[in-house]
């Protein structure tokens, strides 16, 4: 009986504490649930069912009048399972085995209280693994988002570099195309302005013959008419000479011979009365030494007279004072020696060109092939030309300063045979009204040539400009009209060869009267070449001085020596000095000279000749910057 008891109340407390626990799930993490003296409010009406029915499946097969029912269908607070509790609990009290009932009571609880704690870090597992995947999950789609990102930014860099490609070609392709174009519009620029030059020397070529024609048919009739009457007029006018001679020369032979025989016997008459005065009067003898006196000044004044006598003589048959220049000589009995000289030099110069000697064909000047096929042209056409008795043709040379144009006109006459002189035309101006008799008398002279006369004419822009410029003199254009109405025809005496800068500056008159026109351009890279080896041959080796002249020459220079200059040493100096003249290159190698005679070993090394050439290339663009600046 009291086991039967016992039992039910350990079942009451049971339901007593499953309700408390059952009102008190949502309530766990709060500190004190121990039912009935919770503080929290009683259990809603709807969860009394559920928490009666699972303290009914824990007492199955007890008393069902010792667990009564809870009633759901109230709502709010139960009393009656309040005071059921409390009788209950004085029951478990007043029991002996109440230790054992609180026992098992703690340890359903500490048993729930385990569960909870199981179930909360169950919670709590599957939550951190929730966040887990959902963080591995973002880090997924960050990394597929960073990947499509980059895959974007590839794309789209060689969606850039592919555009940037296609746009270079394209604009690699428009230039080209741009610049073939040009290069075709440049070639058919070139052919036309070839082809139009080549017709108007054709027509300037064919008006000429035509002229020249015309002109030599004038002139051969001319000379006929004119040898006809000036051989009529020659024969009365030298038989009226020679009978007016006659009489002349014997009434002077008289006269003369009369005066002398007088002068003769009034003299010797004199002196003899002279002397006898002399000796026998004081003041005759003054009056002697006053005519001594007189005497004296009669020598003095002949001796003076001599002299302008011997100037009018060299005025009339020397040299002109216009003539810088010839070779000529200055009188016509002077200059036998030097003729035999320069004959010996050309057989000696022949000699050595048959034993193998190869010398440039104009001396010392280097050309561009092609003009220097044209000049020998023109030498050869000269030389035949004045052995046909033709007349010469006149000739124009134009280009900068330097570049061979008075060495290739001696060079001409020497080669066809012709006399050379030279004057400038800067010396015209300062004559003044002069200047006219001066042109006159140098074409007078010219005719006394046997072999005939090349006249060049340096600077000729200088008094030959155009007759419309303000700044020309009355003497000036006098001076142009004198030499033009001395070359208004064709002549067989004179080859009139001018050479200027400026060949736009020349008076349009001046330039009708040429028939050769011959451009000398700067050298070229070969051209400059050949004449670096030219004058370094001739200014620092010295061949052929030394063996012909060296013996006789007390002072001899020290002789140069030379290391390491090589031809590709010469090409790469004449690469370097584009743009220089004949003369600059020879004043270049001058220089070289003067720096080498500057050391006291007389040593040329590839270092010395390099600073002088680079030295040299920077006064000559500073002297070009200067010149485009002035």
């Amino acid at each position: 009986m009291a086991a039967s008891r016992l039992s039910s109340l350990a079942v009451a407390a049971a339901v007593a504490a499953s309700y408390t626990a059952a009102n008190n799930v949502a309530y766990a993490d709060s500190s004190f649930r121990f039912f009935p003296f919770s503080s929290s409010a009683p259990p809603p009406p709807s969860e009394a069912p559920a928490r009666d029915s699972s303290g009914q499946g824990q007492g199955q097969g007890e008393d069902p009048q010792s667990a009564p029912a809870v009633d759901v269908s109230k709502r709010g607070f139960d009393p009656e399972a309040l005071e059921r509790g409390a009788k209950a609990l004085r029951e478990i009290n007043n029991s002996p085995n109440a230790k054992q009932v609180f026992d098992v009571m703690r340890k359903q609880e500490q048993t729930r209280l385990a569960e909870l704690e199981a179930e909360k870090a169950n919670f709590e597992a599957i939550q951190a693994h929730a966040d887990i995947e959902k963080q591995q999950k973002w880090a997924e789609e960050q990394r597929n988002l960073y990947q499509q990102q980059a895959q974007a930014k590839a794309q789209m860099l060689r969606y850039e570099d592919e555009l940037t490609r296609k746009r270079m070609q394209t604009d690699h392709e428009a230039q080209r195309r741009h610049n073939a174009e040009l290069v075709q519009m440049q070639e058919e620029s070139s052919i036309r302005k070839e082809q139009a030059r080549r017709a108007t020397e054709a027509q300037i070529q064919a008006q000429q013959r035509q002229t020249e024609k015309e002109r030599a048919e004038i002139e051969r009739e001319t000379i006929r008419v004119k040898a006809m009457a000036e051989a009529e007029g020659r024969a009365h006018e030298a038989k009226l000479t020679e009978n007016h001679n006659r009489r002349m020369l014997l009434e002077r032979i008289n006269g003369e011979r009369d005066k002398w025989l007088a002068a003769i016997n009034t003299t010797f008459s004199h002196i003899e009365g002279g002397f006898r005065v002399l000796l026998t009067d004081r003041s005759k003898l003054i009056m002697t030494v006053g005519g001594a006196t007189a005497l004296a000044a009669g020598v003095y004044t002949t001796r003076e007279g001599t002299r302008v006598m011997w100037g009018y003589v060299n005025r009339i048959l020397g040299q002109p004072s216009l003539i810088r220049e010839s070779s000529m000589a200055k009188f016509p009995w002077s200059g036998v020696g030097s003729r035999v000289a320069n004959k010996m030099r050309s057989y000696s110069t022949a000699a050595g060109a048959a034993a193998g000697q190869s010398k440039s064909a104009v001396g010392d000047v280097v050309l561009h092939p092609s003009l220097m096929k044209r000049i020998e042209r023109i030498a050869r056409s000269t030389s035949n030309t004045k052995i046909h008795q033709a007349p010469f043709r006149n000739m124009l040379f134009y280009g900068p300063p330097g570049t061979g144009k008075t060495m290739v006109a001696r060079e001409i006459a020497r080669k066809s045979g012709l006399d050379y002189a030279m004057m400038t035309g800067g010396d015209v101006a300062p004559l003044g009204p002069q200047a006219v008799t001066k042109i006159h008398d140098i074409f007078d002279w010219a005719k006394k040539s046997k072999k005939g006369l090349l006249l060049f004419i340096d600077e000729a822009d200088a008094f030959l400009c155009e007759r419309n410029s303000t700044h020309m003199s009355e003497a000036q254009r006098s001076a142009l009209n004198a030499l033009l109405y001395r070359t208004g025809d064709q002549s067989r005496d004179i080859v009139l060869v001018l050479a200027t800068n400026r060949p736009g500056d020349l008076d349009s008159a001046i330039t009708d009267r040429i028939d050769e026109v011959i451009e000398f351009p700067l050298p070229g890279e070969e051209e400059r070449f050949k004449l670096l080896k030219l004058y370094l041959t001739k200014y620092l080796c010295g061949e052929g001085d030394e063996s012909r002249w060296g013996s006789f020459v007390k002072n001899r220079p020290q002789k140069i020596t030379i290391q390491d200059i090589s031809d590709d040493v010469l090409r790469e100096a004449a690469r370097k000095t584009e743009g220089f003249s004949g003369r600059e290159i020879a004043k270049l190698m001058a220089s070289v000279q003067a720096s080498v005679y500057g050391r006291p070993d007389c040593v040329l090394d590839s270092n010395l000749f390099h600073e002088i050439v680079d030295y040299k290339v920077t006064e000559h663009h500073q002297r070009m910057k200067l010149a485009a600046e002035a």
